[in-house]
């Protein structure tokens, strides 16, 4: 068998020590100053600027969104983009919670009325009292709060909100078998993005940015909602119109805005809760994504199993022999055909082979029962259609 190399990591953002302490030293070289990475970890840093090196296999996203990754990029060159699904959800559970009841009870303005209190002053109790009054709320037990997006992050709202005594309406029309299961039965389902904002005194946004969603709810569909409806966004900033946003405000239409994303056009208002980007920022959000995100890592590494890459489909097959072969290729007819003929002719013999698609991507995991020659991984890599060929004897 074949002596390991160590593999080298190239981190770009400050990834939570429990997952990097899964990648053993003997094993992996990791650091901000890899040469020749063959991999990157990633928060935050956008790769759109970087000239990302010929010899990265995987890219590793610690957190949800691959906006700052050039994925259809990596997906020509084979490399698989991963992220980490869900690892972040109860912390931005949590905080949609904290932006409905802020919203609900006027916290934002009354923080700021008792900053201004001069607490020398000899009618600081009368202030106080007479001042309240301008702060009166409403409580969010039996209102109706409306879900977009179904995923991890959209379940534990839900289920948190019936919890706390509201009524929840869903929609999400990409909604996974998974994610039905985990859904509570209590909430009512809603036919359209329109359905749940003309019904709702909430709306709560949980969807990724896409063209489909870009503007998403906008000055259309803004105009349906209940006058002071509250409206939150803790997924992407161009999932809404701010412009729109700024007007309906203004309208008096929507009553509040609460976001993670203080755009220029929301600055200053007043209806407008605009956080600096804190949907993950928790000790254990981090954590977990840097967990999670890392052992996938490895685990194509070392293996060649894939699981949560934004670009690949899922394909994990437990080694049957201590020689495997991985090969990302484009979703065409007969490649499996291909990739058999030249381990046939090579003498090879094939111990188990997995193949699924993803679009327009393909993945396929062979067992052969010796070391392949270079020889032959290079006739594989030859093939019209392959697009990355990987020989990985067992670690």
């Amino acid at each position: 068998m074949a002596e390991l190399h160590r593999l080298g990591i190239l981190v770009l953002n400050q990834i939570a020590a429990s997952g990097l302490a899964r990648l053993p030293a003997e094993r992996f070289e990791v650091g901000k100053a890899v040469a020749e990475p063959a991999a990157i970890l990633v928060r935050s840093a956008d790769l759109h600027k970087t000239q990302i090196p010929a010899s990265v296999r995987a890219i590793a996203r610690a957190g949800a969104g691959t906006n700052n990754i050039p994925v259809a990029a990596m997906s020509a060159r084979g490399v698989p983009v991963f992220n980490a699904p869900g690892a972040n959800a109860n912390a931005v559970k949590e905080l949609v919670l904290a932006g409905m009841l802020m919203a609900a009870r006027e916290i934002g303005p009354a923080l700021r009325f008792s900053a201004g209190l001069d607490a020398r002053a000899p009618d600081l109790e009368h202030q106080v009292e007479a001042g309240k009054k301008a702060f009166a709320g409403f409580e969010i037990a039996g209102k109706d709060l409306g879900i977009i997006g179904l995923g991890k992050v959209g379940s534990l709202v839900a289920d948190a909100a019936i919890k706390l005594g509201m009524n929840a309406i869903g929609f999400d029309p990409e909604i996974t078998v998974d994610a039905a299961w985990s859904l509570p039965s209590q909430v009512r389902r809603a036919t359209s993005v329109d359905d749940v904002l003309r019904n709702a005194h909430f709306v709560t946004l949980h969807v990724p940015l896409l063209a489909a969603t870009r503007h998403l709810v906008n000055a259309g569909n803004l105009a349906l909602m209940r006058p002071g409806a509250v409206l939150l966004n803790f997924a992407r900033e161009g999932v809404v119109d701010d412009a729109a946003v700024v007007q309906a405000l203004d309208s008096g239409r929507l009553g509040h805005y609460v976001c993670d994303f203080p755009g220029p056009a929301l600055q200053g208002h007043p209806r407008v809760i605009a956080l600096p980007h804190l949907g993950a920022s928790t000790r254990e959000a981090e954590e977990n994504c840097a967990v999670m995100v890392v052992e996938q890592l490895r685990d194509f590494l070392d293996h060649g199993n894939v699981v949560n890459a934004v670009n690949f489909p899922n394909v994990a097959m437990p080694r049957e022999s201590a020689w495997r072969v991985a090969i990302a290729n484009s979703n065409v007819p007969n490649m499996l055909g291909q990739i058999s003929t030249a381990m046939a002719q090579a003498g090879l013999n094939i111990h188990n082979m997995v193949n699924k698609s993803r679009g327009e991507m393909a993945y396929t995991l062979v067992d052969v029962d010796s070391a392949p020659p270079p020889a032959v991984l290079a006739a594989i890599a030859a093939i019209d259609g392959v697009l990355s060929v990987r020989d990985l004897p067992a670690p």
